[in-house]
């Protein structure tokens, strides 16, 4: 069975961009059984309150919804189990290492599937004060107006 090329982006976490800094981003497999990749391609999946949490040199997803496959003849899974995430050793080490720093945490940003394959993109994160949010939307706001502009003079 020939995989398909390319990426196809599943589900994204828009509310993690608004709440942390995002300081390094991380490629990572995701362990699934059969009718929760089906579900995947489905894009039956929610990033909403999902975390990752380092636990005995492994990283793991936790609270990621994946709604249940509709045709599955098996027993019925956990929507929101806990998922294994594969990375690469220096990797976990590096992530574990930079999770002990105080601010900093493990964000998923997006679920996508590169190859046929199911990734998630974490990132390494730290949280935003109030302030800090509020000057991101004023940045938002004024590079949106920005292009208003642009588009309008460009329009005559």
């Amino acid at each position: 069975m020939a995989r398909k090329k390319g990426i196809e982006v599943v589900s994204t976490n828009r509310k993690a961009l608004h709440e942390y800094f995002i300081l390094e981003t991380f490629e990572a497999g995701m362990a699934l059984f059969g009718s929760e990749i089906k579900s995947l391609r489905l894009k039956d999946c929610s990033l909403d309150s999902s975390f990752v949490r380092m636990d005995k040199g492994e990283a793991y997803l936790f609270n990621m919804h994946i709604k249940p496959y509709a045709f599955n003849t098996h027993t019925s899974l956990d929507p929101t189990r806990t998922r294994k995430l594969l990375l690469h050793r220096k990797e976990i080490n590096k992530l574990a290492a930079a999770n002990e720093i105080k601010g900093q945490t493990i964000v998923p940003l997006e679920i996508y599937l590169k190859n046929g394959w199911a990734k998630a993109k974490i990132a390494l994160a730290k949280g935003k004060k109030i302030y800090d949010k509020r000057e991101t939307l004023k940045k938002k706001d004024l590079s949106r107006e920005m292009e208003r502009g642009f588009k309008n003079k460009f329009k005559l």
